[in-house]
Order: C-alpha cells, then sequence, then structure tokens
C-alpha cells in the first residue's frame, strides 16, 4: 500500500511539475492560429492583429494560417486533431461550433469535447446589400420583385453554416420569397462575383461592406444584429424593415485542442484579453465593425452550450435544409 501510495504521490508531483515547467517555458517556438476564411474578413484581420501583438509580448512568431472551406468547418477539425500543446490554436466561429451541428448530419469533431475553450474574442454583424442595378429600392419592393420573379435573388455566402448563409435562408422563409445561395470560401470571395453581375445580392459581414456601402459600389438595406452599428447608425435592423427576431450574427472564439495544459490555456487567456483592451487594438478592429469581447474561458463553453439548441430550434422552426 506504502508502495502503491508513493507511486501515487511521485506521479501527481511529475504533472505538477510538467504544468509548471509549460507555463514558464511556453512559448519556446512558433505558434499558429488557424483561420477558415480567406483573407482579409474579420476573423482574418482580427487573427492577425492578435498574432503581432502575441509576438510582441511573447518574443516568438505567431502567424495565421487560412484553411478555407467547409464554412470554417475544416480549421476546426484540423485543431481538433492538433496535438495538445498549444502550438495549433483557431479562431473557430458560431457557424462551426454551434450551428453546424443542426445542419450536418455529421461533423468530424465534437464542439463541447474536442477544445480548451480560451476566449470569446469577438461578434459582427451582416448587412443586406443588392447590386446598384437591381430595380427595388426598399427591401419591400425586393420582396416584391423575388415573388414577380422566382429566379431572380442570387445570393454569395461565406460557406455552409455560416451567419451570412443563415441571413439568407432567414431572409428566404420570412419572405416568402426563393433565393439560390452560392457558398464561396470567404466573403472577399463573394465580392468580386456581386459586383461583376454574377450575383445580385449578400448578406455580407460589415468589415467588408462597410468600404463598398461608402464608396456607393452596392446599396444597403438593412444590418443583420439586432441593434443598429454605431458605423452607420442610419441603417436600420432587418427586424425593424418588417422582419421581427431576425438575427443572424457571426461571433468567433479562440481555442486549442482538448488536453492542451491548463497553465497554457491561463497564459493564452490572460494575454490574449489583455490586447484585446488595448486602445490601439479596439480602435482598429471596432472601427472594421468588430465589437471585441474577452470573455472567460468557461463563458466561452456557455455560450456555446446554450447557442446550440438555440440556433437548432430556429433551424428547425425555418425549415432550414442544406441543399448545396
Amino acid at each position: 500500500m506504502k508502495a502503491i501510495c508513493g507511486a501515487v504521490a511521485a506521479w501527481c508531483l511529475l504533472l505538477g511539475t510538467g504544468n509548471a515547467l509549460a507555463q514558464t517555458t511556453y512559448p519556446d517556438q512558433t505558434i499558429r492560429i488557424l483561420v477558415g476564411f480567406t483573407p482579409g474578413v474579420a476573423p482574418d484581420i482580427t487573427s492577425r492583429v492578435l498574432g503581432e501583438k502575441l509576438t510582441e509580448a511573447w518574443g516568438k512568431p505567431v502567424v495565421v494560417e487560412n484553411v478555407t472551406g467547409a464554412g470554417g468547418n475544416l480549421a476546426v477539425e484540423r485543431v481538433a486533431k492538433a496535438a495538445p500543446d498549444g502550438y495549433t490554436l483557431v479562431m473557430g466561429g458560431n457557424s462551426a461550433l454551434v450551428i453546424s451541428p443542426s445542419l450536418l448530419a455529421r461533423l468530424p469533431y465534437d464542439p463541447m469535447k474536442d477544445f480548451a475553450y480560451i476566449t470569446q474574442v469577438f461578434t459582427v454583424a451582416n448587412i443586406l446589400v443588392v447590386r446598384n442595378d437591381v430595380p427595388a429600392k426598399t427591401i419591400q419592393e425586393l420582396v416584391a420583385l423575388a415573388k414577380a420573379q422566382p429566379n431572380y435573388l442570387i445570393a454569395g455566402h461565406a460557406g455552409i453554416g455560416t451567419s451570412q448563409h443563415l441571413s439568407g435562408e432567414l431572409f428566404k422563409v420570412m419572405a416568402g420569397v426563393e433565393l439560390q445561395q452560392v457558398p464561396y470560401r470567404g466573403s472577399t470571395a463573394v465580392i468580386p462575383d456581386l459586383l461583376a453581375g454574377q450575383l445580385n445580392i449578400f448578406f455580407g459581414n460589415i468589415t467588408n461592406l462597410l468600404p463598398l456601402i461608402r464608396d456607393g459600389k452596392v446599396r444597403a438595406f438593412g444590418i443583420t444584429s439586432r441593434k443598429r452599428s454605431p458605423l452607420i447608425p442610419e441603417l436600420p435592423t432587418i427586424e425593424e424593415l418588417g422582419f421581427p427576431g431576425f438575427e443572424a450574427t457571426a461571433w468567433f472564439g479562440l481555442m486549442a485542442p482538448a488536453g492542451t495544459p491548463q497553465p497554457i490555456i491561463d497564459k493564452l487567456h490572460k494575454e490574449t484579453v489583455r490586447i484585446l483592451a488595448l486602445p490601439d487594438v479596439k480602435a482598429k478592429l471596432e472601427g472594421l465593425g468588430v465589437q471585441l469581447v474577452g470573455s472567460t474561458p468557461a463563458e466561452l463553453a456557455e455560450l456555446i452550450k446554450t447557442e446550440t439548441p438555440a440556433w437548432a430550434k430556429v433551424i428547425k422552426q425555418a425549415g432550414i435544409k442544406v441543399s448545396e
């Protein structure tokens, strides 16, 4: 019995020493933040700003790797299967973590079991825009046009399960119109086709659309959040335009593979939250329409836990199905 107790004590001591070592030496090599979308979109820009600040703070490279496809699911899947050493992270969105489980028959990862949560980083809303040659000047005229010409509306989105995809599906159901949806690998991939005339409607994130709206290259109808954006306060919400309960925004959180030592998670959380509160970071990112959060790991876990059934209910009630 004494031998067993001694072995257990030695094992516990070894674990404690390992955790302490991880905390004091981490990071000692390059950290990768995987982003499931193309460069130039909100999660990519935010990750790069965060990576630059982490590099400055720790003296080790923190690089962003774009792993596009499947609405961000590919990047999330890769990190779920990565070594739990803190050197492979993901900027995972609600599309992959709380929406896809209700849209896809099978997922190659479990959002609740396969990750160590660090913090919810930001939220971002979408804006409904149309090409300038679309004759409808109000959303009511747009609905009437779509009903008169059922094959008229063609939208692009950043991938199945993304808030852009869900925005279009909710609009289709609530307005009672037909809407063809075409998946892309990110907002920056949609915009050229929208401007070129291959698409005529887009629920894109405010980060990418605000410059186009201000330059008069597209016409905006409304924003998908429940509140107006201070960056474009004259733009009403979709709910205000006659669609009660309409809301489809994106949020992203920083995560590591499950099993990553807690001291590493603690260090990543502390430094990330510190960076998100820096005046220059807030000015840059919030000026792009990104609302910074900086939650605790437990709050991010609770967000995923509560939003998953909530979105499942919305998807079921709206009859949203994956047809692509």
